[in-house]
């Protein structure tokens, strides 16, 4: 149970379940129980309850009615605050529930069942405080990921700052099993790093000076020196947290539902149970008969299962997303991405890497793959051609020799030549090649198969003859293809590729990842115009992209996907959800978990108002007492609260 407050007031259904749900910094529930005064009242008149039954058997029954008062005054304290707050407020709670009900138990000489009525109620609330605590510090874990200091190393020595007094620039230790208390760069050492509380890869990561670390991540078995690249307020981890507070301000239309369904609602029913307390008895019906059946109706019409049968399924669904390195912002986007049957993906970067790799090399003459990169990477390394890093990397990939260029010289639009030795080498495009009228009839027919699957080429010549070709292309992601499989199997209808490359790449590339519809040499803004015209043909359209080059498109969509957001920020700002890791196989996961809270929300609903109609007319026909009512629909209501928290596993 939680303090009287003035806001957190609007739950579903127009009731504020002051006990049922308290903000996420609300730690009551943390404590020992013997420390929070309500949970010890609620004790308190749980036994005083049980001893005042006792007396009405073997004591005086003013002693019994003492007994049951002082339990009603001790269970019933914190409640009435709430109550007398909330009217204040001009708001009908659980709260104002309960003191009404017990008042009229109380006119009816019913001190027993008045009570049984605070110590359920109260206990109910308590239970449903510890099952929604469950899903709200699945949330609230993400806040206590960081440490709270850092080792930073200032002027030679090591000395232990709050992390909210570490500046960028500064240089940090991270020594084996450590947090990483910010975002850096690694200058010294080597280590894996456990990155799934901001990606979700169950894998820990290879570490090495260069790559970037992650505020919240576990450093595993290796000490590390890192440079700080975001203070406390602006890391990785801290615009996750950012998101995750907000989401409650983007509403499901279940949640916008629910609210007008309790402005209706809740005053039709209270206005149903003063209806049945007065009208029969104006009629000639017993007085005491009628009054009691209109305290069943106010105790089972008003329920925390209905208050809280979408809030808790919503924050349950974006804390389990939130394990998996899937963040959600909001639960209006739950509800849209399992809705969505058409999916838009860009291409560099979203399907494949985004970085040009060498994936083919045909060789002539005498030359091997080794000697045609060797010779080609060293024209390369003074020519800094857009192709030029691909293959220079495959070099150092293969830790092949670096070659002495003399004589460079620089082709503008069709490569370079440089001498190596007594040979004279010629790297470029096929222009630079027909220009020496060195191309061979085998050439032309190798380089057109690789040029027909979307592969741009290098020609190699040495002194005049063609030696090598090498082939270099965008590579699509490992998980790319299986990923589009796993979306075709969940019912996803329609998966379009969009890309900025000719029709030739953009057909290899759909080909290789298994998609059907693309389009190409699209600029930024075309990408978004195909992305509204997708929406207007009905059901939406998802859009995933990097969250950089993609904004105009993400935000033109339904819901827009950003992926690969743990090495860019923009990520997080631009996307309605975000993939933190490169990994397309979590967009699988998320539209799965969307379409599971979905159903777990319309059964919860659906069942809350079923208890409810049931229990209400099993109270208008007089065939229900207060107390069995009250444990049924309290059980009803923890019962669809857990439905909805197995949305956590």
């Amino acid at each position: 149970m939680s303090e009287p407050r003035d806001d957190h007031h609007d739950h579903d259904f127009g009731l504020a379940c002051d006990d049922c749900a308290g903000p996420v910094t609300d730690s009551s529930i943390s404590l020992a129980w013997y420390r929070q005064p309500k949970i010890v009242l609620l004790a308190v008149s749980a036994l005083l309850t049980a001893l005042g039954f006792l007396a009405a058997f073997w004591a005086p029954n003013w002693l019994a009615i003492a007994v049951f008062l002082a339990a009603v005054i001790c269970g019933g304290y914190y409640p009435a605050l709430a109550a007398w707050d909330s009217l204040l407020n001009l708001t009908l709670t659980i709260n104002t529930l309960l003191v009404a009900a017990t008042a009229g138990a109380i006119m009816l000489n019913l001190w027993g069942e008045a009570a049984t009525l605070v110590v359920v109620f109260s206990l109910g609330g308590v239970l449903e405080t510890f099952a929604v605590d469950r899903a709200r510090n699945s949330l609230e874990d993400l806040i206590r990921l960081a440490p709270p200091t850092a080792r930073v190393i200032r002027q030679g020595v090591e000395t232990i700052v709050a992390v909210a007094l570490v500046k960028m620039g500064e240089f940090v230790l991270v020594k084996p099993g450590d947090s990483i208390p910010l975002d850096g760069l690694v200058l010294a050492g080597l280590s894996t790093v456990n990155q799934a509380t901001i990606t979700g890869e169950s894998i820990p990561a290879f570490k090495k000076p260069g790559d970037s670390v992650y505020a919240g991540t576990v450093n595993l078995n290796g000490s590390l020196e890192v440079k700080v690249t975001a203070r406390a307020h602006d890391t990785t981890l801290a615009k996750i947290i950012h998101a995750v507070e907000e989401h409650q301000a983007r509403k499901s239309s279940y949640q916008r539902f629910s609210e007008r369904f309790g402005a209706i609602y809740t005053p039709a029913l209270f206005g149903v149970a003063l209806a049945v307390m007065l009208l029969p008895p104006l009629m000639g019906g017993p007085w005491r008969d009628w009054f009691y059946r209109g305290l069943v109706v106010l105790v089972v019409s008003c329920s925390c299962g209905i208050a809280l049968s979408v809030p808790v399924a919503i924050v349950a669904a974006i804390a389990r997303a939130a394990r998996q390195g899937v963040l959600i912002k909001g639960g209006v986007y739950v509800e849209m991405l399992g809705r969505i049957k058409t999916i838009v993906f860009d291409k560099t970067g979203t399907l494949t890497y985004g970085d040009p790799a060498v994936v083919d090399i045909l060789t002539f003459a005498e030359f091997s793959e080794n000697k045609i990169l060797e010779v080609a990477a060293a024209v390369e390394r003074k020519s800094g051609h857009p192709l030029a890093s691909a293959v220079i990397a495959a070099a150092e990939a293969r830790k092949l020799p670096k070659r002495r260029v003399l004589d460079f010289r620089a082709l503008p639009g069709l490569g370079a030549y440089g001498r190596i030795g007594r040979n004279v080498y010629h790297v470029g495009n096929l222009k630079l090649i027909t220009a020496h009228d060195i191309v061979t009839a085998e050439a032309a027919l190798g380089a057109a198969a690789l040029e027909s699957e979307g592969k741009s080429l290098v020609y190699v010549t040495e002194n005049d003859r063609l030696v090598g070709l090498i082939a270099i292309a965008d590579t699509v992601r490992e998980t790319a293809a299986a990923a589009l499989a796993d979306l075709k199997r969940l019912g996803v209808q329609r998966l379009i590729m969009l890309t900025g490359d000719n029709v030739t790449t953009a057909s290899a590339i759909a080909s290789q990842v298994g998609i059907d519809e693309y389009r190409a040499d699209l600029l930024p803004d075309a990408k978004a115009a195909v992305v509204v015209a997708l929406q207007n043909e009905g059901g939406g359209a998802a859009m995933v992209g990097d969250g950089i080059n993609d904004a105009p498109a993400l935000a033109a969509a339904s819901v827009g996907i950003a992926m690969g957001a743990a090495g860019s920020g923009i990520a997080v700002e631009t996307g309605d959800v975000v993939l933190m890791a490169d990994d397309l196989s979590n967009l699988a996961f998320a539209v799965q978990l969307s379409r599971r809270a979905r159903r777990v929300i319309a059964f919860n609903i659906g069942t809350a108002l079923t208890i409810v109609l049931v229990l209400v007319t099993l109270a208008l026909l007089g065939r229900i007492q207060l107390v069995p009512g009250l444990f049924i629909n309290e059980l009803g209501a923890f019962l669809i609260i857990l439905n909805g928290l197995r949305l956590l596993r």
